[in-house]
């Protein structure tokens, strides 16, 4: 069931890989929606670290998956697929997709579509699917960080920082972002941080102990890797979890494993793009549960560091690894 469509949609192509200058404007058929599937006319799209990571060619599409970039938007339904039955035609959404979001028009798996709370613009909304499902799936389902437990962050003022911070505040955790300034630390305690670290003067697992008395944390979001792991093992409390979402000082790491078992801690490792859809909906109903009412309550929002229009991705991609933003980008097509 569709409105009247057009044939063909403006996306962003990934001509080679490199760097910002391979995103290039193109034409693509709009595509049809299929079993379980909604169409989304556009409106945003948020800008994600493993976007980059496919311009560069090392995070490709699942098999099956367009390679249009882009894994989170915000519009209105434009047309829906068999099996369809929570979505009408024109109603405002936003979707974690596995591919597809640099375009005027994408495809999303029905359950992975969420209505846009009340009083959001669609730039906002565009920004909370990917991090809201990746925090709350690793912080709060997987590593289950509890009310009175202590958190370290690391990317603080990234999008998946901003979101950890005001989430894990926002259910009585204590907070410790890491960030590269500090006026991007002032911004985090901002959002309810206790304490934030510059990484970049500060030894972060001095700062940890030095406000635990020793004792270190209880879980750990790791999107850093490398010799960040046995940093991050060496302040875990016993008992303590930590969970790399990713490396961006590598995947490798020379480990002392021994404080692993002397206190019982848990490592887990984490993706969302792959997984299937089933997955994927379970954590946007659970995300639609217990993070939309407090956006409702205003007590979390999506930060927004500055829009682009659609056809200048290049210079957004530019932008974000430049590390000059604060919180989220988004591409917009109007």
């Amino acid at each position: 069931m569709s409105t009247e469509l057009p044939t063909k949609m403006t996306a962003i192509e990934i001509v080679g890989k490199g760097g910002p200058e391979v995103l290039v404007p193109a034409t693509r058929p709009v595509p049809t929606p299929g079993q379980n599937e909604v169409l989304v006319k556009v409106a945003a799209a948020g800008i994600n670290r493993p976007d980059i990571m496919q311009r560069q060619g090392r995070y490709p599409p699942p098999p099956g998956v367009t390679d249009i970039p882009g894994l989170e938007i915000a519009g209105v339904v434009a047309a829906i697929g068999p099996g369809v039955k929570r979505w009408n035609l024109g109603d405002r959404v936003c979707a974690l997709v596995a591919g597809g979001g640099y375009g005027e028009y994408c495809l999303a798996p029905a359950p992975q579509v969420l209505p846009i709370p009340n009083g959001l613009m669609f730039t906002q909304a565009a920004a909370l699917p990917e991090t809201t499902f990746t925090v709350w799936t690793n912080l709060f389902e997987t590593a289950a960080l509890a009310t009175d437990e202590r958190v370290l962050i690391h990317g603080g003022s990234g999008g998946i920082g901003t979101t950890g911070i005001q989430l894990a505040h926002a259910f009585g955790a204590t907070v410790y972002p890491t960030a590269g300034s500090e006026e991007k630390c002032a911004a985090c305690r901002d959002l309810g941080a206790d304490l934030a670290i510059n990484h970049q003067t500060q030894d972060f697992g001095a700062v940890i102990k030095d406000a635990t008395n020793g004792e270190g944390v209880d879980v750990i979001l790791d999107m850093v890797g490398g010799a960040y792991v046995q940093r991050g093992i060496d302040i875990l409390r016993p008992g303590g979890r930590m969970v790399l979402i990713s490396f961006l000082l590598g995947s490798k790491a020379d480990l002392d494993l021994t404080p692993v078992l002397r206190n019982r801690l848990s490592i887990f490792g984490s993706t969302l793009r792959a997984r299937p859809v089933a997955e994927k909906g379970a954590i946007a109903a659970s995300v639609e549960q217990s993070v939309w009412p407090l956006v409702a309550a205003g007590r979390f929002s999506s930060v927004i560091d500055r829009e682009f229009p659609l056809a200048q991705a290049a210079q957004a991609h530019a932008y974000m690894e430049s590390g000059a933003h604060f919180g989220k980008i988004v591409l917009t097509t109007g």
